[in-house]
């Protein structure tokens, strides 16, 4: 699904400790707290400086393995006075057997955990919620980018177009105030991959942010591309060459 969604916040020790709280009660565990970034799995946020400014108006669900855990993550974020979104419970709209809670995180953004039939093979990231400012622009943007991040176009309801592979969506909404400086990050299979994404995306007209190449900031072989989508969020595909 994701290789990693990366968010910036305003102070950094206040949203690690808060996705840390909120995190430990549904099972995900903190992977990694270095200088550059904080991580869950496939989650991760960095201090914004910069160019990189305070990621914004971003809604991330994460998979829960029960109902139970769902109301534990709604309460370890109540009672450690985080901003309740959303009480825990059925939400029929989105699916039968679809139950969740929601949160604010320090800088307003929304997180969600969510349990439903498809969570039972997930950890991490379930589903992301993008806002955009032109629909029919990010659709194509997308559908162009989708047979690199291994998405496909799922349902197109009402303002909304949902992208989904089996263990996991996005969907970008229509919305005068669009989600803001997001970093989306998909796996490739091999360096000819991010190449032929970043190829295409250009060649489509989209705007480049970074050409193929090797990133060893990261790690030795680390090898990825980015372009941005209509809104300025940053998209990649990486290879690891691991």
């Amino acid at each position: 699904m994701f290789d990693h969604v990366t968010i910036r916040v305003s102070e950094r020790a206040a949203a690690e400790r808060f996705y840390e709280t909120v995190l430990t009660a549904i099972g995900v565990a903190k992977t990694d707290s270095g200088e550059l970034f904080a991580e869950w799995d496939d989650f991760s946020l960095a201090q914004a400086e910069g160019d990189h400014a305070v990621t914004s108006r971003l809604h991330v669900g994460f998979a829960a393995p029960s109902r139970a855990h769902v109301d534990a993550f709604w309460r370890a974020g109540v009672e450690a006075g985080y901003r309740d979104d959303g009480a825990p419970g059925p939400r029929p709209q989105y699916s039968d057997d679809y139950y969740g809670a929601f949160l604010l995180d320090p800088d307003g953004s929304s997180a969600e955990a969510v349990h439903h039939g498809s969570t039972r093979e997930r950890r991490g990231i379930d589903h992301l919620w993008i806002r955009v400012a032109d629909l029919e622009a990010s659709t194509r943007f997308y559908e162009t980018v989708a047979p690199a991040t291994g998405f496909r176009s799922g349902r197109d309801l009402p303002g909304r177009m949902q992208f989904a592979c089996v263990s996991g969506s996005f969907s970008i909404v229509a919305n005068g105030h669009p989600t803001e400086n997001v970093h989306l990050a998909f796996p490739a299979a091999d360096d000819e991959a991010v190449d032929r994404f970043h190829r295409e995306a250009t060649a489509a007209g989209y705007r480049d942010h970074g050409p193929p190449g090797e990133r060893p900031i990261y790690h030795e072989g680390y090898y990825g591309a980015y372009i941005l989508d209509p809104d300025g969020n940053n998209v990649e595909v990486v290879n690891h060459n691991r």
